[in-house]
């Protein structure tokens, strides 16, 4: 596979007057062009701090982000995200909001709306168009967020939570569209998930952070055939071994005793979502 993107030995340290907070630590791997990667792990192991260094909207306090070779400093024209908040102009219609990249980057008017008009398409908000934010569901918001990361034409993805602000209905519907965005355009996705059947269904490779400070405990090669399917045999195999190794990081970081008498359902590995990853 063709390298996209290489993490080298990337730490993040919050300082403070009292002590400093090291949030990730020596973050090292490699995301392949055209790969749908997920990350997941213990919650406040630094899965969204990691994605915004990804996208250039922090730097790591020491480390290198490569992205064809060079290194990422600032929010890059090829790397957009989709956010868990939606993050739409109140004051900006469907249309408007998904134009907005492009009009920064000069693109001129009735070439971007050609482009937004487009993409209200594939995300099926036709009708929509001129509605404005607080007249869309969470799911339709979402789906605006959607589209303006893609009319950019980024060659990478990035999306944190970007399902978990919505029911799970309408994350269904939104996860089987964008795996079809997905194939369809070919284009790299990353996504934050602390829902662990979600990066099964959607990923390519899994990358498994350990407890706070973040680092790579492992990356999962996910092989199943798509579309995924909950509950078959292969796709419970996955979901045990990554399960497995996120309780490791629970027991290190909670210790073995305590976990076990506060969570005595624990080794019921059919609820993924008993913590927050």
């Amino acid at each position: 596979m063709v390298l996209h993107m290489e993490l080298l030995n990337v730490t993040k340290v919050y300082p403070s007057r009292s002590m400093e907070t090291h949030v990730l630590r020596d973050i090292t791997f490699n995301i392949h062009e055209g790969e749908f990667l997920c990350i997941v792990g213990p919650t406040g192991c630094g899965k969204s701090t990691l994605l915004k260094i990804i996208a250039g909207l922090e730097k790591p306090t020491s480390g290198l982000v490569k992205f064809q070779g060079e290194a990422v400093t600032e929010p890059h024209p090829k790397i957009s995200m989709v956010f868990q908040s939606f993050a739409l102009f109140p004051w900006r219609t469907v249309l408007q909001n998904i134009e907005f990249g492009l009009e920064v980057q000069g693109v001129p008017k009735k070439e971007r709306r050609e482009i937004a008009m487009e993409f209200v398409e594939m995300v099926n908000l036709k009708g929509y168009e001129h509605a404005y934010p607080k007249h869309l569901s969470g799911g339709m918001k979402q789906r605006v967020g959607i589209a303006r990361a893609l009319a950019t034409d980024p060659e990478i993805v990035l999306m944190d939570e970007a399902f978990s602000a919505i029911d799970e209905f309408t994350a269904h519907t939104l996860r089987k569209e964008v795996t079809e965005i997905w194939l369809k355009t070919k284009k790299t996705f990353v996504l934050v998930t602390h829902n662990l059947e979600e990066a099964i269904e959607l990923a390519d490779r899994i990358l498994v952070l350990t407890s706070t400070p973040g680092r790579v405990k492992s990356l999962v090669n996910v092989t199943l055939r798509r579309p995924r399917r909950r509950g078959t045999s292969n796709f419970l195999k996955v979901h045990r071994q990554i399960f497995r190794l996120l309780k490791e990081e629970l027991e290190q970081s909670l210790g073995h005793h305590h976990l076990a008498l506060h969570h005595p359902n624990l080794h019921h590995v059919g609820h993924s979502n008993y913590f927050s990853f």
